[in-house]
């Protein structure tokens, strides 16, 4: 009987550790943790996080615009 393997996951999905915005991501968990779930006292968090990943999204599509299928 051969042993069971772990499940991979999906070469393509992002992990979010390898993300740039990990660091604003932890500081929104950490935010949420310290004031008990109140998101509202996180907003500030929320906003940052929430504009690095469009920074990031807008670099990933640039450079996919930029690629060649072909080189």
């Amino acid at each position: 009987m051969e042993p069971k393997t772990a499940i991979q996951p999906y070469p393509s999905a992002a992990r979010i550790s390898d993300s740039q915005c990990y660091p604003q991501y932890s500081a929104s968990l950490k935010c949420l943790e310290q004031f008990s779930s109140d998101k509202s006292k996180c907003q500030e968090h929320f906003d940052i996080y929430k504009e690095c990943k469009k920074k990031e999204r807008e670099a990933r599509l640039e450079r996919n615009r930029t690629r060649s299928l072909f080189s």
